[in-house]
């Protein structure tokens, strides 16, 4: 029966990965980033079209953090589809909070709409 020891360091189960907290997948981090990358610049888009069209409709205002909650939701659905492969999932998670953290931001804009 092999023990704990005679395992190699290479072979690691999902659950040993969950534990360890040691992951580099440098991959992974790049499609995150661009994913992120790529949400932004749609927000930052609509937010340039918001300021530059009509400054007082709220929901164009609106649609800049709905942008990033759509994007953070696309995150975490693909954290999730990577934690089921045995990928790198906390890469998709932290990529989700910051797009969270970006629509929090965000949801000035519609009161900056309204108060116009």
């Amino acid at each position: 029966m092999p023990t704990d020891e005679s395992r190699e360091p290479d072979e690691r189960t999902i659950a040993d990965r969950d534990v360890e907290k040691r992951w580099r997948d440098p991959a992974a981090f790049r499609r995150a980033a661009i994913y992120c990358a790529g949400v932004v610049a749609l927000a930052a888009a609509l937010t340039a079209v918001f300021l530059l069209v009509d400054r007082t409709n709220p929901l164009l205002a609106a649609s800049v953090p709905a942008v990033c909650f759509l994007g953070g939701i696309g995150a975490l659905t693909l954290g999730y589809k990577s934690y089921r492969s045995g990928g790198t999932w906390p890469i998709w998670q932290g990529a989700a909070w910051f797009l969270f953290t970006v629509m929090l931001l965000g949801l000035a804009m519609p009161m900056f709409a309204i108060r116009q």
